[in-house]
């Protein structure tokens, strides 16, 4: 970090910060703090939608699961598009049409209090632990990155985030986000374009992609229907969907974004802008990953990207182990760079040696046993260490290889989007907050200034909640998948109450209150005895099926408690008729 990366971040930061105050102090009342007056056009709308999903983590994990495992994530999205139709079609009118503050207010005129009470507190719980994870992913990578206190970090993101929302609400996170999305694909695009021009001198955009292909990264599609590979077409389409229907349709951070669009129509705009943009985006950051392992096929690679490992080595009994290991690795980088160059030179006289890309892929797996060793080492010094340095690959690159300016512009991307993310966290917690418990449940009348200072008092609240969990969590497995597996736990459940809310007339309160009750704990034994006990890459169950297994059982069980308390009615009506 040198005075300009300083600069760089600084100025960035802050002005978003003030811009957000500047542009929105003042909300009258509930709609405009909330809503933002419904005055958010289309397009505004779509970005706002796409920076509320892709967090710091976004951009510090993919990277670094591109880099590990190739481009196979993207399947993931697959069920996105499909979603945004889904939602605008359906979701949306019915929002508008029904003028709710947030996605719950409807569940209670569609069913009764406790289930939109139910479903609150839910996303309450899920959407808590997320927002505290947005700041302390980030957090955490850049203090073990960086040597910044880890605290200090948390609470400089969330004082941060606090400032402009408690001022200006959804208003605020929505004219910020704009500015947020414009850092961060310009950080992005100009580092994939210096990986380009740092790559050696004869070597094309094809050559590149080659090169990544023949060390299997370049594997976009996996038919299989092996439940226990996470990323497959069918669980994408799927358990994607379902993921993506519930995140979208029925979390208030998302649903926040729209309800503030000027129309029905413009608010279909902007998910459906998100629908075209998100997947393209999302294969874009995965592909700078796959193209920072092509960098480190011609540049040394350390046995491990996390530095805090590192140190604790030095300072072990296994320091000269894992010197030896070291010296094994650059010894095997220089030979990969040398046949990596030859096989540059074939292709460029349009010849893939099969010879040569065998050798490729074998180099490539003594490279994986050298980490896996390392690991080892990383283990037996401290068997709490985190061995999975997935989301420091794209941090290490960005601080050892990028220009001095430009480092303070890729830290201001990592910042900008843990603040977004943030931000639509905290309105959302606010909101349902305020609308869904507080106002719902309070017996005197109160006026527009009261719920709109309640909202602000519950944004500082939630701020000072996230903070707390993120100066005490801990990192485990890869970031981005750790806030999805959190998602899967809760969304299908509350997805189900919504689907039989839209589509499934005849089920009534206590049948889909009790069924999402029923359904919500099966999850958790689910998830508890297929994914959670089993270490990573193991799971008997790919996390994405939880979405779908979650609805479908919520809707299922709904109809059949629906036709049993019938049932039961009409019993007990004719033994009343009988006495």
């Amino acid at each position: 970090m040198q005075q300009l990366d300083w600069i760089v971040l600084s100025v960035t930061l802050l002005f978003i910060v003030f811009y957000g105050v500047y542009k929105t102090k003042g909300s009258k009342n509930v709609e405009d703090y909330i809503l933002g007056n419904k005055e958010t056009p289309w397009w505004t709308v779509g970005l706002s939608v796409m920076a509320t999903q892709a967090s710091a983590i976004t951009f510090l994990s993919t990277p670094g699961q591109a880099y590990h495992d190739g481009m196979g994530f993207v399947q993931f999205y697959f069920g996105l598009p499909i979603a945004m139709v889904v939602i605008s079609m359906t979701f949306i009118p019915i929002y508008h049409k029904l003028k709710v503050f947030t996605a719950y207010e409807y569940l209670e005129q569609r069913f009764d209090l406790k289930t939109r009470s139910l479903t609150a507190i839910l996303f309450l719980v899920q959407r808590g632990l997320g927002t505290g994870l947005t700041i302390y992913a980030p957090s955490i990578i850049l203090s073990s990155i960086l040597g910044w206190n880890l605290t200090m970090l948390n609470i400089i993101i969330g004082i941060l985030v606090i400032i402009y929302t408690f001022s200006g609400g959804t208003k605020a996170v929505n004219v910020t986000q704009k500015q947020q999305m414009f850092i961060i694909m310009l950080g992005m695009f100009i580092t994939f374009f210096l990986i380009l021009y740092l790559l050696p001198n004869d070597m094309t955009f094809s050559n590149a992609m080659h090169i990544a292909g023949a060390n299997d990264k370049m594997n976009i599609l996996d038919f299989s229907f092996d439940p226990e590979n996470r990323y497959t077409f069918w669980s994408g389409i799927t358990g994607g969907f379902f993921l993506m229907l519930s995140y979208f349709g029925t979390d208030q951070s998302q649903v926040g974004r729209y309800l503030s669009g000027k129309s029905d129509r413009e608010s279909q705009m902007g998910l459906i802008m998100n629908g075209f943009l998100k997947v393209p985006m999302q294969f874009f950051i995965l592909l700078t990953g796959v193209m920072v392992f092509v960098f480190f096929q011609f540049n040394p690679v350390p046995l491990n990207f996390n530095p805090v490992n590192k140190i604790a080595i030095e300072k072990s009994k296994y320091a000269s182990e894992y010197h030896s290991l070291e010296k094994q690795l650059a010894q095997l980088s220089e030979e990969k760079k040398e046949f990596n160059l030859l096989y540059i030179d074939h292709l460029n006289q349009n010849y893939d040696n099969p010879i040569l890309r065998k050798k490729l892929i074998s180099l490539s797996g003594k490279e994986k046993d050298l980490h896996d060793e390392a690991k080892v080492i990383i283990s037996k010094v401290d068997n709490k260490a985190e061995t999975n340095d997935k989301d420091y690959v794209f941090i290490y690159f960005i601080l050892h290889y990028l220009p001095s300016g430009l480092i303070g512009l890729l830290l201001a991307v990592i910042f900008s989007a843990a603040m977004s993310s943030s931000a639509s966290g905290l309105t959302a917690l606010a909101s349902t907050t305020a609308i869904d418990i507080y106002k719902r449940n309070i017996k005197k009348e109160k006026s527009e200034k009261h719920f709109v200072n309640a909202t602000k008092y519950f944004t500082l609240l939630w701020g000072v909640i996230a903070i707390a969990f993120a100066c005490v969590g801990t990192l485990f497995e890869n970031l981005i998948q750790l806030v999805n597996i959190v998602g899967s736990i809760f969304y299908g459940t509350v997805l189900g109450v919504f689907l039989v809310g839209f589509y499934i007339k005849f089920v009534k309160a206590n049948a889909i209150f009790y069924s999402a009750v029923i359904s919500q704990i099966t999850i958790f034994f689910i998830y508890y005895y297929t994914i959670h006990i089993y270490p990573t890459g193991q799971e008997k169950l790919g996390y994405l099926w939880l979405n779908f297994i979650g609805a479908s059982l919520t809707i299922i069980l709904s109809i059949l408690s629906q036709f049993v308390i019938k049932g039961n009615k009409k019993l007990l009506h004719n033994n009343a008729d009988q006495f």
